[in-house]
């Protein structure tokens, strides 16, 4: 695996923890996409920006960390964990660690094009104790 690709992934890592969800889009390209758990993408950096702070306000103390980072074909797989706790407005106040991949299709770039994101919905929903 290219040095290039860990350090990319280090990096995107720094910025879910940022908490500026701008960081985290901006290692899409322009038109990249972000589709977590088979809903409907998130198509552009806005969008992406969106997605990214809709994790970030419902876990103000969130951390990302990185798991692992592989290849599967032509996409590689990024293993993270999310640990924070659900204090928005009207959360639950429960603590959360979930852990989950995304497959990343990089284009010519050097950005992410598209990523699908997986993790377990239903073990998530337990952990907010919906």
């Amino acid at each position: 695996m290219k040095r290039d690709l860990r350090d990319f992934a280090v990096r995107y890592t720094a910025a879910w923890c940022s908490h500026q969800a701008s960081h985290v889009a901006s290692f899409f390209g322009v038109d990249g996409s972000l589709t977590i758990n088979g809903g409907a993408p998130s198509v552009g950096r806005s969008a992406i920006a969106a997605a990214a702070q809709s994790f970030m306000s419902d876990f103000p103390d969130m951390v990302v960390q990185m798991d692992g980072l592989g290849r599967a074909g032509d996409r590689f797989i990024y293993r993270w964990t999310l640990i924070g706790t659900n204090t928005r407005p009207g959360g639950s106040g429960n603590r959360v660690r979930i852990s989950g991949y995304e497959e990343w299709t990089i284009g010519d770039d050097g950005l992410i094009a598209a990523s699908l994101g997986h993790f377990d919905a239903a073990d998530y929903q337990r952990q907010l104790g919906n």
